[in-house]
């Protein structure tokens, strides 16, 4: 044997000793003092109740009302009945061990036209919530978009399209400033800017479903995009702004975005194929990132997309910049990237073309990792510890939560509900992403808590209800009854408090 592969025999032995090593068990007794554990969820996805208590319409009731738009041709009118059964499931967060609870408010629950009047029932709702969170011990950590436009919105001036709705949107920020500020610590936002601008804006496959590239009635998928993301960061700033001056001396809170990341490998080690790994991360995560730490778009952005990305003005970009208190990084799987030297997608011109790489969670026909039930979900859990140092590295090692983190099954009838408790990839997938996440830790990376995806099964957009990312199966055969998971057990002994 040569002596180049009997080092990397030895480098690969090595490198599987450290794996194990990494992966050995591990408690909630590793991480830090203070250290948040929690689950996440979002308004649409449980709540249901879409027509109760004076709620307004989203831009989402009118896609998943829209035929052919949801896989299992579902809607989210009921969803998992979070709205009536929050308390019943409060109390399974309690039993679990967690300290913290992630949700969205419904905007159009709070103004049901999107501005104007507000409605006095859904704020009520939600401090039913959050009075109820606190009475068992749990902190509340309140997203305020999570992807459900008020369909009032939409229709009178195009939604994210418009300028106009950084004032409708600062508006309802405040308001949940005023309503809620007092025992709300940790604010979000929005969650997933990049998913709902790339994919209700380009591919039109999430609401509003506005695109020029496929199937869609409107849209516009070079520069629409790259709109709405400009008017969200230009949003965002103007309510952080709003919060530090008016709110954050007083409630004594912090404001933050939860951000969607693949991580991208190279699919090679040759320059191009390490420079389209860097231009997709650019085109995702730098996207928002950037402007929020250093006032601009990526150097690659702006030379890739040109005229079609708009510019910010010196007082946009200095009110932008340094606007975040923490970070979120919603993180599932990672794909290897490939420089798209064909240019096949090129002429597209769309946000997903424009970066000039092919990204994919196979290299050739293998696979990246262990699939879960999603066509896009790998299990690389490794990928959690270099993406923590990635964003140590260049973005100078900001506060971080880990906001989502979680792994679907398939709901199938065919599959007997005693089978489904028997969860034990997810009881791998989330040890070993903890795993990587706690010695990202170690090496110095500034990471806060850690929120899985999510407490129940729920409905997965556009995806309906195949798919289960749930700790709590629900039987949506059987008025929605919640059962435990092998990995609920998991995680009781995982955050079992050290005597």
């Amino acid at each position: 044997m040569a002596l180049r592969s009997i080092a990397v025999l030895i480098i690969t032995i090595l490198l599987e000793i450290q794996n194990l090593c990494i992966s050995a068990a591990i408690s909630r007794a590793d991480f830090p003092n203070g250290f948040q554990f929690g689950t996440a969820t979002s308004a649409f996805q449980y709540e249901g109740a879409v027509k109760e208590d004076g709620r307004g319409p989203s831009v989402w009731d009118t896609f998943s009302h829209t035929f052919g738009k949801i896989s299992d041709f579902s809607n989210a009118d009921v969803a998992v009945d979070h709205y009536h059964r929050y308390e019943e499931d409060i109390q399974l967060m309690k039993d679990l061990g967690v300290d913290a609870y992630r949700f969205s408010i419904s905007w159009s629950r709070i103004f049901p036209s999107g501005s104007g009047q507000i409605n006095q029932a859904g704020v009520d709702h939600y401090n039913k919530v959050i009075n109820s969170l606190l009475a068992n011990g749990i902190e509340p950590y309140v997203t305020l978009y999570h992807w459900d436009l008020p369909q009032a919105l939409e229709d009178k001036y195009t939604g994210w399209l418009s300028t106009e709705i950084i004032k409708d949107f600062s508006t309802y920020a405040e308001t949940c400033f005023q309503k809620f500020g007092d025992r709300v610590k940790h604010w979000m936002t929005f969650n997933e800017p990049h998913t709902f601008t790339t994919q209700g804006y380009d591919l039109g496959i999430q609401a509003p479903g506005r695109c020029s590239i496929l199937f869609c009635r409107a849209g516009n998928s070079t520069t629409e995009p790259y709109i709405v993301a400009h008017n969200v960061l230009l949003s965002h700033a103007a309510v952080a702004d709003i919060y530090r001056k008016k709110y954050k001396n007083i409630q004594g809170g912090s404001l933050g975005i939860a951000f969607n990341v693949i991580w991208y490998e190279p699919a090679t080690n040759t320059q191009k194929d390490i420079e389209a790994a860097q231009r997709a991360q650019d085109f995702q995560l730098g996207w928002f990132l950037d402007p929020l730490m250093f006032g601009d778009y990526p150097s690659s952005m702006r030379s890739r997309v040109g005229n079609r990305l708009p510019k910010f003005s010196p007082s946009e970009a200095a009110l932008v910049k340094g606007s975040l208190d923490f970070v979120g990084i919603n993180h599932y799987t990672t794909f290897y990237a490939r420089d798209n030297s064909t240019n096949l997608l090129g002429a597209l011109h769309s946000a997903i073309a424009d970066s000039g790489t092919i990204a994919l969670p196979f290299n050739g026909t293998k696979p990246i990792g262990e699939k879960a039930n999603s066509i896009w979900l790998y299990i690389v859990p490794q990928s959690m510890r270099t993406l923590m140092n990635y964003i140590k590295q260049k973005y100078g090692n900001p506060p971080v939560f880990i906001t989502e983190n979680g792994m679907d099954d398939p709901n199938s009838i065919y599959i007997p509900i005693k089978d489904a408790l028997k969860d034990e990839k997810r009881i791998r997938y989330y040890n070993g992403y903890l795993s990587y996440l706690l010695a990202s830790i170690k090496d110095g990376c500034n990471v806060k808590g850690y929120f899985a995806w999510s407490l129940l099964d729920n409905w997965e957009w556009s995806s309906g209800y195949t798919s289960r990312f749930g700790l709590f199966y629900i039987d949506y055969r059987d008025n929605l009854k919640r059962y435990p998971k092998q990995s609920v057990q998991w995680f009781k002994n995982f955050l079992k408090p050290t005597k």
